[in-house]
C-alpha cells in the first residue's frame, strides 16, 4: 500500500484539466501512441463535441520514480457547478488533489468551491499553474492569488502546460512525494465504498469502488450493505484505458466489479460492499444524499414509450447519480417522470443522453424549483410542480429556496452585473477586491431567478470573464403567484409557472405573444391567454384559416354575402367546440428561452 497514490484533478471550467490529463498519461505510457487522442478519458461522444467534462474518469497508471513502481489512480473531474456532485464522489475516493488553476485567467468562483469541497476532505492540495505556454499568461498575478487562497510557498505551486509538456515530470514527483498512501488493513473484514457505476448490454451493472479495509478475490460472494442484495464476484479489475482483469484486488486500490447484476435499482452510489462470510461492522460513512435545484417534467412524445423512458431512466441513473426522478401524469403530456437535476446544462446533457444512447424523443416542460407552502390548516408541504398548488384560499405564505451566490469578476464590469443581480430580486452581501482588477461579489438571490438564463447573461455581460458558483442557503417567504396558460379556454398544465407578483404580468404578456407566433392556424380563432387564478391578464389571438367563401357571389346583393359569411361563421364556431390545439415542442423550448 506504500506504493499507492489516489488523486483528483479539480479545477474551473475550461484550465486545461482534461488536456493535463493526457499528458500524465501519455509520460506513463498508459495509453499507447495508436490510442492517444485530445481528451483521451472524455469517453462520451458529448464530451468531445463540447470540449466539456461531464463524468468523473478512473484509471490507474504505472510511475517509476527512483528504481521505485508507483501505482497512480486518477481521476479527472468535471468543472461545471451543475457536476460539482460528480466532484465531491471522486474526492471521497483520493487522497490527494491536483488544483489547476490557468495562468491567463487566475482564480475564479469553481476553482475556491472544489479546493474547500477538497478541505473538507482533508486532501493533499498540490497547486499546478497551468497553460504557461500562452503569451497571456500571468505568472507573478496568479502566483499571488494562488499563495493568498491556499497559503502555500511561491516554490509549491508547479509551473506547467498541458498542450506542450511542460511541468508534468515535476507533478509527478510531486504527486508521490506530498501525497500520502491510502490508510487501511489489508487483512481486516471487506469494505470498499461504491463511486460510480456504469451499465453495460451484456454484463449487467459495473460497479466501481474504492477498497478501504480487507481485499476481494475473483469469485467471492459479496453483499452490497445498503440494498442486502449478495452476489458473486464474477469479475474484479483495475481500471485502465479499458478494464483490466486481475485475480485479487486488495486495500486502497481503486477497481471495478462484475457480478451480473441486472436491475439498475440495486446498486446505490455510495453504498458499501463486505464479504457475505466475513462482514464488516458498519457502512462507510458516505457522501450526502444529492439535493436536485430544478424540477422539470419529462414526458415521452409517444405515450406508448412510457415503459422504455422508464428503463432508459434507471440505467442514466446509475451513471449519473445525481438524477433524481419520480413518475407523474400531466393532462395535457399524458404519463411521464418529474425529474430534478443538480442545473440547466445537467438537464439539457440529460436530454441529449436519452436522445443518443436511448433513442427516446422526450418533451421537458419549463424547469422550475420546489416552493415550501405553509396552509391555513397549519401543514407545510412541498411543492415541485405549479400545477399540483392548492387554491391560493387554502395558502397561508409560500417560501422559496434562496442561494448565496458567488461571482468573481474583472472590475470593469461590476457595474453591469451588479444590475443583473439586483434585477434578479438579489441582495448584496459583500464586495471585496482580490487583486486591483479582480472583485468578488457575494449576492443572496432565490433560485427561481437563476434558473433561466441568469448563466448565460452573466456571461455575456463580462464578455466571457465572471466566474459564478453558488450553493443552497435556505427558505424564505415570497409573494408567488401561480401564473397559467389557456388556450381555448382549456389549461395547459405543462406551460404553467411560479412566479414573482412584479414579474407576472410581463411575463405572461411575453409568453403569450410567443405562444402566437409558434402555435400553427388552426380552422377556427385559437384564444391564448394568460390568467391569475380567474383573472385574466394577457390575451392573444391565432386567427382562423378561412376560405374565401364569397368569391362565387358575382355582383347582386350585400345580403347574399352576408348569408355565406354568417354560415362559415357557424362552423367555425362549431369546429371551435371540438376542436383542440397541439402545442408543438418549440413553443415549450420557446418558453424556457424567454427574455
Amino acid at each position: 500500500m506504500n506504493y499507492i497514490r489516489n488523486f483528483c484533478i479539480i479545477a474551473h471550467i475550461d484550465h486545461g484539466k482534461s488536456t493535463l490529463a493526457d499528458r500524465l498519461l501519455q509520460i506513463t505510457n498508459t495509453v499507447s501512441e495508436r490510442d492517444m487522442h485530445d481528451q483521451v478519458l472524455d469517453s462520451m461522444e458529448l464530451e468531445q463535441e463540447r470540449g466539456i467534462t461531464i463524468k468523473s474518469h478512473a484509471i490507474q497508471m504505472d510511475y517509476e520514480l527512483d528504481g521505485q513502481r508507483y501505482k497512480l489512480n486518477l481521476i479527472d473531474t468535471p468543472g461545471h457547478v451543475d457536476f460539482s456532485y460528480e466532484v465531491s464522489r471522486s474526492i471521497a475516493a483520493c487522497e490527494g488533489a491536483l488544483l489547476i488553476i490557468d495562468a491567463t485567467q487566475g482564480i475564479q468562483a469553481q476553482t475556491i468551491s472544489n479546493l474547500y469541497l477538497a478541505l473538507e476532505n482533508d486532501l493533499e492540495i498540490i497547486p499546478v499553474m497551468n497553460k504557461m505556454d500562452m503569451d497571456s499568461a500571468m505568472p507573478e498575478r496568479v502566483s499571488e492569488q494562488i499563495i493568498d487562497l491556499i497559503g502555500c510557498d511561491p516554490d509549491d505551486i508547479i509551473e506547467a502546460s498541458g498542450k506542450t509538456g511542460m511541468g508534468v515530470e515535476k507533478i509527478l514527483r510531486r504527486i508521490v512525494e506530498r501525497v500520502p498512501p491510502p490508510k487501511g488493513d489489508p487483512q481486516a473484514p471487506l469494505q470498499a465504498l461504491i463511486f460510480d457505476s456504469v451499465f453495460n448490454t451484456f454484463r449487467g451493472v459495473i460497479a466501481y469502488f474504492k477498497i478501504v479495509n480487507g481485499e476481494i478475490r475473483k469469485g467471492d460472494l459479496v453483499k452490497f450493505v445498503a440494498t442486502k442484495k449478495e452476489y458473486n464476484a464474477d469479475e474484479v479489475g483495475i481500471l485502465r484505458l479499458g478494464m483490466d482483469p486481475r485475480e485479487v484486488i486488495s486495500a486502497g486500490d481503486v477497481g471495478y466489479i462484475i457480478s451480473g447484476i441486472k436491475a439498475a435499482r440495486e446498486v446505490k452510489v455510495g453504498d458499501t460492499i463486505t464479504h457475505v462470510k466475513r462482514p464488516c461492522d458498519g457502512a462507510i460513512e458516505g457522501f450526502e444524499e444529492v439535493k436536485p435545484m430544478v424540477f422539470a417534467g419529462v414526458y415521452p412524445i409517444d405515450s406508448e414509450d412510457y415503459e422504455d423512458l422508464r428503463s432508459a431512466m434507471e440505467k442514466l441513473q446509475l451513471n449519473d447519480a445525481s438524477l433524481t426522478y419520480e413518475p407523474e401524469s400531466s393532462v395535457a403530456l399524458g404519463f411521464g417522470f418529474r425529474c430534478g437535476f443538480l442545473g440547466l446544462l445537467h438537464m439539457e446533457i440529460i436530454q441529449e443522453r436519452l436522445e443518443r444512447e436511448f433513442d427516446m424523443n422526450v418533451i421537458t416542460t419549463v424547469p422550475n424549483v420546489s416552493y415550501m407552502l405553509k396552509l391555513t390548516s397549519g401543514e407545510t408541504i412541498r411543492v415541485y410542480n405549479p400545477s399540483g398548488m392548492p387554491a391560493s384560499t387554502l395558502i397561508d405564505t409560500i417560501e422559496e429556496p434562496y442561494i448565496r451566490a458567488n461571482i468573481i469578476t474583472a472590475s470593469e464590469y461590476v457595474g453591469s452585473i451588479m444590475t443583473l443581480c439586483l434585477d434578479k430580486r438579489g441582495t448584496l452581501i459583500n464586495q471585496s477586491y482580490l487583486t486591483s482588477e479582480r472583485v468578488e461579489l457575494i449576492f443572496d438571490m432565490p433560485l427561481g431567478e437563476i434558473v433561466f438564463d441568469f448563466y448565460d447573461k452573466l456571461k455575456s455581460i463580462s464578455r466571457g470573464y465572471a466566474s459564478f458558483d453558488y450553493h443552497i442557503q435556505d427558505y424564505r417567504p415570497a409573494r408567488l403567484i401561480r401564473l397559467d396558460i389557456l388556450l381555448n379556454g382549456e389549461m395547459v398544465d405543462a406551460l404553467s409557472t411560479l412566479i414573482h407578483f412584479d414579474n407576472a404580468y410581463n411575463f405572461g404578456r411575453k409568453m403569450c405573444e410567443k405562444l402566437r407566433e409558434l402555435i400553427p392556424r388552426q380552422q377556427f380563432d385559437v384564444a391564448i391567454q394568460a390568467a391569475i387564478g380567474a383573472k385574466i391578464i394577457a390575451r392573444e389571438t391565432v386567427k382562423a384559416v378561412r376560405k374565401d367563401v364569397t368569391a362565387k357571389c358575382y355582383g347582386g346583393d350585400i345580403t347574399r354575402k352576408r348569408k355565406l359569411l354568417e354560415k362559415q361563421k357557424k362552423g367555425k364556431k362549431r369546429m371551435k367546440q371540438i376542436g383542440s390545439v397541439e402545442v408543438p415542442q418549440k413553443a415549450f423550448l420557446a418558453v424556457l428561452k424567454l427574455d
